[in-house]
């Protein structure tokens, strides 16, 4: 058989880990990302449970650890800094990571056999039984035998072959935003987090220069866009009027960013994530933003993705079924767990942080507490 042509849009976690695979499978993979290049800076992310033998399998788990963060314990802090809570997190065998830098080291491990292509991104698709037709933003347009939406939240792939967003993407009732920090932080060990009822405030030491994450609770914003700056800085100043511990001095460089990051917490539901030759992996078929595993899920599910078209490369329905019925396995506990982790971590009353605060001193807190700042499009 000739060796098929596969157009992965989305060169985050799953584009490159399913890219990687595909390549020893004996097709042809090509990556087309919409930035110019590999994000420079990224939220802590992790690589455990089914990734961790997909790592391994391709070699790169020193590189992760290597790249890993230091961080064993969640603090909770009131308003003057004092500790109202703590808890001990990690210690399951998972590595914790930048996400800019496990898009890196996948990144370097497909490249040898995969062709990336940056600063574009699939405007146009028309499949046909032979193959799909696309038309890029930018570049010349191209026929390839297949084509895989691992584009994220917002992905252009789900829109054009599926349908509008809003009808797969629903609003979990929280906001999140991430902000990077110039100076080191006091403690590479501690990620500390303040609460007041409905919102969040959480630093992460990351890799020698801090994190800020801002976690809110608000409705669906009508028109909301998640590229709109202005109206993120808008959101942050009037959610968080008020907050006490360091939320002043933070959001004054909220005010100064042009590097913030803001966006929905929502869950992707599909009936089905195949149509024809055009299949979705990652966020852009099952996001769990927030909580939920999204780089591990993505790195577990391109992994089976790849495995399956292996397994019948002239049948691709066949080899997407097979996918999308064990990876759902994996994806819909998280999905569902999503509301519970937001109620711990975000509170919504006074009485519901009381209690929360309480408990850390009895119990652990759910695996979740680790992953406070969300991956970006997985």
């Amino acid at each position: 058989m000739t060796e098929q042509t596969v157009l992965i849009s989305g060169a985050g976690v799953a584009g490159p880990t399913l890219a990687y695979w595909l390549a020893r499978a004996g097709f042809r993979p090509t990556v087309v990302e919409r930035a110019a290049g590999l994000r420079s800076s990224g939220s802590p992310v992790d690589v455990r449970g089914p990734a961790a033998p997909v790592a391994d399998r391709m070699g790169i788990t020193a590189k992760l650890r290597e790249a890993g963060t230091a961080v064993t314990s969640l603090k909770f802090v009131d308003d003057a800094g004092r500790r109202t809570g703590r808890v001990t997190v990690g210690g399951d065998g998972g590595i914790e990571l930048p996400r800019t830098d496990l898009a890196a080291i996948l990144h370097e491990a497909a490249r040898p056999d995969t062709e990336f292509v940056f600063h574009d991104s699939v405007t146009e698709l028309h499949q046909d039984g032979g193959g799909v037709d696309v038309t890029f933003e930018r570049g010349t347009p191209r026929r390839f035998d297949l084509v895989i939406g691992a584009d994220g939240l917002h992905s252009a792939v789900r829109r054009l072959a599926f349908g509008p967003e809003h009808a797969f993407v629903e609003h979990m009732g929280v906001y999140i935003a991430t902000l990077p920090l110039a100076e080191p932080p006091a403690d590479r060990t501690e990620l500390v987090m303040y609460n007041s009822p409905g919102r969040a405030v959480a630093v992460h030491p990351a890799r020698g220069t801090g994190i800020a994450a801002f976690m809110f609770r608000g409705d669906a914003v009508p028109g909301f866009d998640h590229r709109d700056s202005a109206l993120h800085k808008r959101m942050l100043a009037e959610s968080y009027d008020g907050a006490g511990w360091r939320v002043p001095e933070l959001l004054e460089r909220v005010r100064e960013a042009d590097d913030l990051y803001l966006d929905s917490v929502s869950r992707v539901r599909m009936t089905g994530w195949a149509s024809g030759r055009i299949a979705l992996a990652g966020d852009a078929a099952s996001c769990v933003s927030l909580f939920g595993d999204g780089s591990t899920l993505a790195m577990a599910g391109a992994y089976t993705l790849a495995q399956e078209l292996g397994r019948t490369p002239g049948d691709a329905a066949s080899a997407f079924r097979r996918y999308e019925s064990a990876h759902r396995k994996l994806v819909e506990p998280k999905q569902r767990s999503v509301s519970t982790a937001a109620a711990l971590l975000i509170p919504a009353t006074r009485g519901g942080l009381a209690a929360r605060n309480f408990g850390t001193r009895l119990l652990p807190l759910v695996t979740a507490a680790r992953r406070l700042v969300p991956a970006r499009a997985a």
